[in-house]
């Protein structure tokens, strides 16, 4: 065991898996000298060599695509977008080749590649560095899509995701890659599986399901309602597609309300679809109606701080919400 942050935790994860398999390989801008633009590749380069550690042109559908080349011919490549924003331009490369190449091929190719790119607001990034990204790529059949919050998770479910027979967007939220240090542990000890929540803490009032930066606001405001008597139980999420609705589904069923709490815009993020499955299944369970707490139907996040704190759900609108969905 060995306390990491979040990023120092991603950066382990690469290189117990590039030592453990030699077909695993990085590839992105920035990725070799320079250790990425939030150093999460720091010092592999020197480590591995530059056939292994990859920098390319400033080219998402090229990364991307030499990602799924190598795939195809056996390799476990590791692809870093340098922001989620950037994705955008392999958005076809992604979405019409590497999610669809099992599908196209009944079963007889896999295309096991990760393509990790930092996601989310809270540091001042602006309208091209700050999107959460994750619901396009859920609605997307043949990808798999990951958001940890924690160094643990981030470490565990990266190292799974490259042992993945198919594709994996491991989105990091940046507001949490120096944020905190914990205990992580070291190989495989530190394996998580992909598509399995965590339970982080225990209520009877109300359910709170969440994902990435967003868990540790969650927690302290469930912390605030305690004072007042109102127990909140915390779902971290953890894996979005495929998402552990059984979890989910158990939490709701004991606390017969719930609030699905998510940073992307309210209208069509992913949190609405964890609110629809859980309102068609636990519809008998429920004393109050499935909320959403997001951030607002606004085109991106702002750059001026005091904008950028009103576009986050913070810790005191999170508690209001879940206050009024215990009093309904």
């Amino acid at each position: 065991m060995a306390e990491r942050t979040l990023v120092q935790a991603v950066r382990d994860a690469l290189a117990e898996e590039m030592e453990r398999d030699p077909r695993v390989c990085v590839l992105g801008e920035d990725v070799g000298l320079k250790g990425g633009v939030f150093k999460a590749t720091e010092g592999l380069q020197a480590r591995f060599g530059p056939e292994r550690v990859m920098d390319t042109p400033l080219a998402e559908s090229s990364i991307v695509a030499v990602a799924q080349g190598l795939a195809l011919e056996g390799y476990r490549p590791v692809a870093e977008i340098q922001f989620a924003d950037y994705s955008f331009p392999a958005f076809n490369q992604i979405v019409n080749e590497v999610a669809r190449i099992r599908y196209r091929s009944n079963g007889d190719f896999g295309c096991p590649l990760v393509i990790r790119a930092p996601t989310g607001g809270g540091v001042r990034g602006g309208l091209y560095h700050s999107q959460s990204v994750e619901a396009f790529y859920c609605h997307v059949p043949g990808l798999k899509v990951v958001l940890p919050s924690t160094p643990a998770d981030a470490k565990g479910l990266l190292k799974s995701a490259v042992r993945d027979p198919d594709p994996v967007i491991f989105l990091e939220p940046k507001k949490l890659y120096r944020a905190g240090r914990e205990e992580v542990a070291e190989g495989d000890g530190a394996l998580r599986r992909l598509g399995e929540a965590a339970l982080v803490r225990a209520g009877r009032d109300v359910t709170a399901i969440t994902y990435g930066y967003l868990r540790v606001v969650t927690l302290q405001a469930a912390a605030r309602l305690q004072e007042e008597g109102i127990e909140v139980e915390v779902v971290d999420l953890r894996t979005l597609r495929p998402w552990d609705v059984e979890t989910c589904l158990g939490s709701v069923r004991r606390t017969g309300r719930v609030a699905v709490v998510y940073e992307a815009n309210r209208t069509g993020g992913f949190g609405a679809e964890v609110a629809a499955e859980l309102a068609e299944r636990c519809f008998e369970s429920l004393d109050a109606p499935v909320t959403r707490l997001a951030g607002p139907d606004v085109p991106a996040m702002p750059f001026s701080p005091a904008l950028e704190q009103a576009f986050l759900p913070d810790a005191d609108r999170i508690a209001a919400g879940l206050r009024r969905l215990a009093r309904f």
